[in-house]
């Protein structure tokens, strides 16, 4: 109130009657004083001043303002958790997510009530949780997940269960994609509203109109780019390469090629795929080893997690595997460039891959996609030489369906741990050295020759083990760490190994027994920072997939008189026929798609998880080639598997490479997708 408005107020005071002040009056006068009316002025734009004020404020907090930054924020978020902001020079791609997002917000907004609303709550739920299954499954895998996973929610949720397996294998960071999801809910419901009052009103019909045309044509833009970018249907390299990074654009080419392209599954020609495999496949020539371990038993052990970086190798003075290293020295041939090839199935992949020669795929585990497939691998080749096939694991024996897979795989008898004796558990279930102590029982009892498959578990991530177990005295630092765990575990497994060799000798069965020891995939994940960092310590190098995927093989037949390291590269998929050579099995089939390393005119290994589809090994310089993750050569990196250094140029080898790996995978699947083995083998 100003100054002259109080002294108005004073002298109104001091002319009421009698001298005396009256409340009624007073007000009475105060009301026909001028001076009021100008107060009352004054107030009334101050009102009008604040009333503006907050109508402005609520008009920015209804408008998209704050939901624009919001969802620019969470297409960031996406590409920094899957490791893919380096490629933001693709333009399109942040251009296309981040339209896609604001789209959809805008787009719902035209719905009324109820309707709209809970159709982007749907949506945008939808969206949130699939971004958040991409960042998870990339921090693992370095790649989007597929509708093929759908397949694995079974064999997933059995894992769940088990441990703390998720949460060692997933990186935390994917919750950051979850941040924005409960603000944009409330934006949508205000902006709805806002929308709503607009048109309400009749003097706003043109700008309601504008703003429907435009959001339609939004609609009709975002369709457009949808389809164009996620179908391809040019073929184009450049629109391949945005749907390999970009996330809407990958979801719907996913569903195309692994939905709808699964309709219209054209005829298969088998002259194309045998000149294919006579072009691809690494051959083999020579008879070195050929049969010398004819007639013996054979026990095939696919070590759970193993790395090869393990091997030879010392922690504080202390050796990680002392019982694999004394194998080394005795009648053993070794090779120290043999590589995982497996598919999304992982383990079950690995076994599948060795036990018959063959590729898995990047859609589904094959023991559920090929679970009624007609096979030809180690268990059907050895019983056709009176072999009692027989497989061992510590773990339900529906984990990857092996249950039912493990009949046309040909094995007769499958000891899970419904039918061993649970006398010891540490992490998943039963321990490596109960399982093998029980597997001698059984196998000592065996008349026949027998072909024994066991697969390990104690080593699996998180890599839990009982310290009444433990005996290796970690650091400090390395105490509670997934590094420091996986040694653990590692030091237990190799101790289990060495029980088992004393207790074959013990049994008089070692002599006649060839064992194969093999790792089924990497144990120390680099896409996870701590594990990088505390690995590229350990090992004095940077920590890549040049390591990360070298697992090691030994072959180990008593009497042998000789032990080798063989610097073949080689892969999952060529321990089947090496094996048929040193035991003198006849494969029946053609669809062999491994080579016997013993022999090797080259070595050549396909990639599928992990590094992509497209990258491989090759025994050419020693070389392993890592596509892109845009799916591009020109941005794959190239190593030198002796050395772990990084190499440029040599694009040509790359693109040869590249293109010789998709043959090998895209053939096999066919040979696997049409059941081709069936036309040669009849059980």
């Amino acid at each position: 109130m100003r100054p002259e408005s109080r002294r108005d107020f004073r002298t109104c005071a001091q002319m009421s009657p009698a001298g005396e002040i009256s409340v009624g009056g007073f007000l009475r006068d105060m009301e026909e004083s001028p001076a009021f009316y100008v107060c009352r002025q004054d107030g009334r734009r101050w009102r009008e001043k604040g009333q503006k004020e907050c109508t402005a404020l609520k008009k920015y907090f209804r408008r998209f303002w704050l939901a624009y930054p919001l969802l620019v924020m969470k297409m960031f978020v996406f590409y920094w958790q899957t490791d893919r902001l380096d490629m933001m020079d693709v333009y399109e791609v942040p251009v296309l997510t981040v339209f896609f997002l604001i789209g959809l917000f805008e787009v719902c907004c035209l719905g009324k009530g109820r309707v709209g609303r809970w159709a982007f709550y749907f949506c945008y739920t939808f969206v949130t949780l699939l971004m958040f299954a991409d960042a998870a499954y990339s921090s693992y895998f370095g790649k989007y997940i597929s509708v093929n996973q759908l397949y694995q929610i079974s064999s997933l949720g059995q894992i769940a269960g088990d441990g703390n397996v998720v949460g060692a294998a997933v990186s935390p960071g994917c919750m950051w994609t979850l941040l924005d999801y409960p603000f944009l809910l409330l934006f949508f419901r205000i902006r709805q509203e806002s929308w709503k009052e607009e048109s309400g009103q009749k003097k706003k019909y043109k700008r309601w109109a504008f703003r429907l045309t435009l959001s339609g044509g939004m609609a009709v833009v975002m369709v457009c780019l949808w389809l164009y970018y996620g179908w391809n249907p040019q073929h184009l390299r450049s629109v391949q390469k945005v749907n390999h990074i970009e996330f809407f654009t990958y979801h719907t080419n996913d569903i195309l090629v692994n939905v709808v392209g699964k309709m219209k599954r054209k005829e298969v020609d088998k002259e194309v795929i045998a000149k294919s495999m006579e072009e691809n496949v690494p051959k083999s020539s020579g008879e070195a080893y050929r049969g010398v371990a004819k007639g013996r038993n054979l026990i095939l052990i696919q070590t759970e997690s193993l790395n090869q970086f393990v091997i030879g190798r010392n922690y504080d003075g202390k050796e990680i595997t002392p019982n694999l290293n004394r194998l080394l020295e005795e009648d053993t041939l070794y090779f120290n460039h043999f590589y995982s090839n497996t598919g999304v199935g992982n383990t079950s992949d690995a076994e599948f891959s060795v036990l018959n020669g063959l590729y898995p795929n990047d859609e589904r585990e094959c023991y559920r996609l090929y679970v009624d497939n007609t096979f030809h691998g180690l268990p059907w080749m050895l019983r056709e030489k009176g072999y009692e096939a027989l497989a061992f694991h510590g773990y339900t024996k529906t984990f990857w369906n092996r249950e039912e897979a493990y009949k046309n795989q040909g094995f007769q008898h499958f000891y899970s741990e419904e039918e061993l004796d649970v006398t010891e558990v540490s992490g998943f279930g039963l321990t490596d050295k109960e399982m093998f102590r029980q597997a001698v029982d059984i196998l000592k009892e065996k008349k026949n020759p027998y072909f024994s498959f066991m697969i390990t578990l104690t080593n699996h991530i998180p890599y839990e083990l009982d310290e009444k177990l433990a005996s290796l005295k970690l650091r400090p630092e390395d105490e509670g760490t997934t590094f420091g765990r996986y040694l653990q575990t590692v030091r237990y497994t190799d101790e289990a190994f060495g029980e088992l060799i004393e207790r074959l000798k013990k049994e008089g069965m070692y002599e006649n027994t060839m064992i194969v020891i093999y790792g089924d995939h990497q144990g120390m994940n680099m896409e996870t920072p701590s594990v990088k960092t505390r690995m590229t310590q350990f090992l004095g190098k940077e920590y890549h997939f040049d390591e990360m995927l070298k697992v090691p093989l030994l072959v180990h037949i008593p009497g042998l008189g000789e032990a080798r390291t063989i610097s073949t590269v080689g892969g999952q998929v060529d321990v089947m026929p090496t094996i048929a050579n040193l035991m003198e099995l006849d494969m029946k089939q053609p669809y062999v798609f491994g080579h016997d390393l013993l022999n090797t005119d080259e070595g050549f290994v396909a990639q599928i998880s992990y590094i992509g589809k497209g990258s491989f090994l090759s025994e050419d310089g020693h070389l392993l080639f890592s596509l892109g993750k845009d799916g591009t050569v020109e941005n794959g990196t190239l190593w030198d598997v002796r050395s772990g250094k990084k190499m440029s140029g040599r694009r040509s080898l790359c693109e040869a490479g590249s293109a010789r790996a998709l043959a090998l995978l895209e053939v096999c699947k066919e040979v696997l997708d049409y059941n081709l083995i069936a036309d040669y083998v009849n059980h």
